[in-house]
């Protein structure tokens, strides 16, 4: 099999993670070299067309905050656990969109078991710099919502996932809000 012909997979470490279908074929993996973190954020102040933007359910307004999500970091010694997704190019397109504060890389080196081209994504240096200018602003928050679907995610995938999520996650340092979108 070429190169151009080679199965690609998405190693999802976070809302990824929940993402099922009626054939799912997602297998557990493990990202060497990295730690998981909340280190990216949309600013939800700005309203970009065919991308989400967060309410609050209350008032039915779009709050003046920059939204965390999780996100991946090169960390010696590190290891960070997951899905490995097979994906094909229009899926790849689809995500590239949805990730809009992420660049996808290749990890497939630092990935064991899986026979393929491995992409993940992780934080844009513009993502980055958002988490980073509202945190001290106090305008930093993670959706509960999100931060739920996850915890969610990693349970129903076993007691050790749930465990080994939390051991590689650094807290998010910021309140978790109630948010929709």
């Amino acid at each position: 099999m070429s190169d151009r012909e080679q199965e690609q997979f998405v190693f999802g470490y976070g809302s990824l993670v929940a993402v099922t279908a009626p054939e799912d074929r997602a297998v557990p993996a493990v990202l060497r070299g990295h730690r998981r973190g909340w280190t990216t954020a949309m600013d939800n102040a700005d309203a970009i067309p065919g991308y989400k933007r967060y309410v609050d359910p209350r008032t039915g307004l779009a709050p003046d905050v920059c939204v965390a999500f999780l996100d991946v970091r090169p960390h010696p010694g590190g290891t960070v656990n997951g899905v490995c997704r097979p994906v094909d190019t229009a899926a790849l397109a689809a995500l590239d969109h949805r990730e809009r504060n992420y660049d996808r890389v290749d990890v497939s080196a630092l990935i064991d078991g899986v026979a393929g081209r491995v992409w993940t994504y992780r934080g844009s240096a513009a993502g980055r710099a958002r988490r980073d200018g509202a945190l001290p602003d106090g305008r930093l928050v993670v959706a509960r919502a999100y931060v739920e679907l996850v915890e969610a995610a990693f349970t129903a995938a076993g007691p050790d996932a749930l465990r080994a999520y939390r051991a590689t996650t650094d807290p998010p340092g910021c309140p978790a809000r109630e948010l929709i979108f």
